[in-house]
């Protein structure tokens, strides 16, 4: 008999990953949609998969049709990476971010301790929950301590802190991946490094004649490829006990380090001026490629984030595939396929 699995938020950029993964190791497929007016499978057909999912039309507020769904499928995993899961976004509307990934965890947990106790539960955690005055030379680990900022980030910790609880107190398989930022060729169109490769590639190769706006060229992040970490995932809800893990690549690199090395393989060179607000970036001919809009800074920003990721590659054997220059030339060859058909 086949292994079930229930992902919400199949749709999204980890959870296409993972579902591809899963689906090639023989898994049955189960896939939490929110139900929208848009087409949300667009990641799920380009990794041709769609139709080898079995989806589950409900949103993770509706807590009674999420604990029908766990009470008839008794899956034998639970990957959550269903969320609210724009920073921006939950400043805006806090108590909708929390319901989603805060209370909507809760949920789950107490329904499988009740009713489906076998089912191994892996909850999507965020290095945000980190938030305060990293400084870019200070590496997090799962003992480091937490510092939200963001009703986001307050959301993800009170869940990551229930995941715990459930698994101390009730003995149920119930772990954490503590996941640093992670991109991919299908990542939503929202999130910086998209913004910036295909900002980038629209004034080269399209019609794009205004500069790319972004907000603070300095904060760093240690970015890693997607497809490594849902690699991660699995092995996590696979591992002899329930722990939780960071992953991450022990690498981390400002905005505008990611700017310049989307340059350099886009075979551009990009040259900077001024300060604060003012600063632009320049190509060769003095064309503006990059300016600063205060609209895009944050009430209160994370300015670095740099993951230990030891305890994975030790405990887990975790290795990853792309280092961050394979990433950005997978992201660009993606975008690229868009203007050379």
């Amino acid at each position: 008999m086949k292994k079930k699995a229930i992902i919400t938020g199949v749709t999204g950029q980890d959870g296409s990953y993972l579902a591809d993964l899963l689906l090639k190791k023989g898994f049955k497929v189960y896939g939490v949609v929110r139900r929208t007016s848009s087409d949300p499978f667009y990641r799920l057909k380009y990794l041709k998969i769609e139709k080898n999912i079995d989806f589950l039309s409900t949103d993770l507020s509706e807590h009674q049709r999420i604990t029908s769904h766990i009470n008839l499928i008794k899956p034998n995993f639970f990957f959550n990476l269903g969320a609210q899961s724009f920073v921006d976004y939950s400043y805006k509307s806090p108590m909708y971010t929390d319901l989603i990934n805060n209370t909507s965890v809760l949920n789950i947990l107490e329904t499988i301790k009740n009713t489906s106790k076998k089912t191994k539960f892996y909850q999507a955690s965020t290095s945000e929950m980190y938030g305060g005055y990293n400084s870019r030379k200070m590496t997090l680990n799962e003992n480091s301590i937490f510092n939200p900022f963001s009703p986001y980030a307050i959301a993800k910790l009170s869940a990551y802190h229930y995941t715990k609880m459930y698994r101390n107190s009730y003995n149920i398989f119930a772990s954490n991946g503590i996941l640093f930022n992670h991109e991919s060729p299908i990542r939503g169109e929202q999130f910086v490094t998209k913004k910036i490769i295909k900002g980038l590639l629209e004034i080269i190769y399209g019609n794009k004649k205004d500069p790319l706006s972004l907000g603070n060229l300095y904060a760093t992040r240690d970015w890693g490829h997607a497809k490594d970490y849902v690699n991660a995932m699995y092995k996590i809800i696979n591992y002899k006990i329930a722990d939780d893990f960071v992953v991450a690549t022990k690498k981390n690199y400002s905005v505008k380090d990611f700017i310049n090395l989307t340059c350099k393989n886009l075979g551009i060179k990009i040259l900077w001026s001024g300060e604060g607000l003012k600063e632009v970036g320049k190509d060769s001919k003095g064309r503006i490629l990059i300016n600063i809009n205060k609209f895009f800074f944050r009430p209160l920003d994370v300015n670095n984030l740099f993951g230990d990721p030891s305890k994975a590659i030790r405990k887990l054997k975790w290795k990853r595939k792309y280092d961050i220059n394979a990433l950005i030339k997978d992201m660009i060859l993606y975008e690229k396929k868009k203007y050379f058909k």
